[in-house]
């Protein structure tokens, strides 16, 4: 379910977008005004936030992206192996399997944690 669609002049660096179906966080951003007959041109760098590859693309101003919906919920780790933990969610009380990426630190059995729902994905974010 995406929340809205904007035009590639309105995003901001942080911004998130949806890019061939994968949440990317724009890095960097440069727009060029417009010409005598063209159009104003965006440039950004944007990271896979799951995957963490980066992607740079150069489009007309006036083209549309959609920004994902991204659900912030809390849990608490049930166990840890090797880099899966496992979490329950705290309102629902759900049990998930979800990786520990690079730069995830702190994440310790009886801990609690902040992960993210985005399109129905689930990342692991941080040990609270």
């Amino acid at each position: 379910m995406v929340a809205r669609v904007i035009d590639a002049t309105e995003m901001r660096v942080n911004t998130f977008l949806l890019i061939d179906g994968s949440a990317f966080q724009v890095k960097k951003m440069d727009i060029s005004k417009t010409g005598k007959h063209g159009h104003s041109k965006v440039r950004f760098e944007a990271v896979n936030i799951f995957t963490g590859k980066k992607k740079v693309q150069v489009v007309p101003g006036h083209d549309k992206f959609e920004v994902p919906m991204i659900d912030k919920r809390n849990g608490q780790v049930l166990s840890v192996h090797g880099n899966m933990a496992s979490i329950m969610d705290s309102e629902s009380f759900e049990n998930l399997d979800l990786e520990i990426g690079e730069g995830v630190e702190g994440i310790v059995e009886g801990g609690n944690v902040e992960y993210w729902d985005v399109e129905g994905e689930k990342l692991l974010k941080r040990a609270l």
